[in-house]
């Protein structure tokens, strides 16, 4: 049977069909949101950032409400680790060696168009 996110030859199969399978399960799971796609970047180029919602916000120049939940679906996903200062959540890019390199190889195929218009074509998809 044929995978319909595949397809043969029709726009869906040509826009997935070739992303590598990592990084295609990354963008499912993990950045599946333009704004989840947006903290992945800021925290890949801001290693050692160690901070509330409220201030990820004000850097990443997005709205703190906004990003909260984001933020806590990213550690719960293991891209990020929450650490706890009394009732403050501090979000930090995880340590995890095999989640940081594949959140490099994201970041690095995000600098392909081609790779970016499919990207961007999965996150809508999953919107639906």
């Amino acid at each position: 049977m044929t995978d319909p996110a595949r397809g043969s030859g029709d726009l869906t199969g040509r826009l997935v069909g070739d992303i590598d399978s990592d990084l295609a399960e990354f963008l499912r799971t993990r950045a599946n949101t333009f704004l989840k796609w947006d903290l992945v970047r800021f925290f890949h180029e801001n290693p050692h950032t160690a901070d509330t919602a409220e201030n990820i916000g004000r850097y990443a120049g997005r709205d703190a409400i906004a990003i909260a939940n984001e933020l806590r679906e990213m550690a719960g996903d293991g891209v990020l680790d929450t650490h706890f200062l009394g009732d403050m959540a501090i979000y930090t890019l995880t340590e995890n060696r095999e989640t940081r390199a594949l959140i490099a190889r994201f970041i690095e195929a995000c600098q392909d168009r081609t790779f970016k218009v499919k990207a961007v074509y999965q996150v809508i998809r999953g919107m639906r």
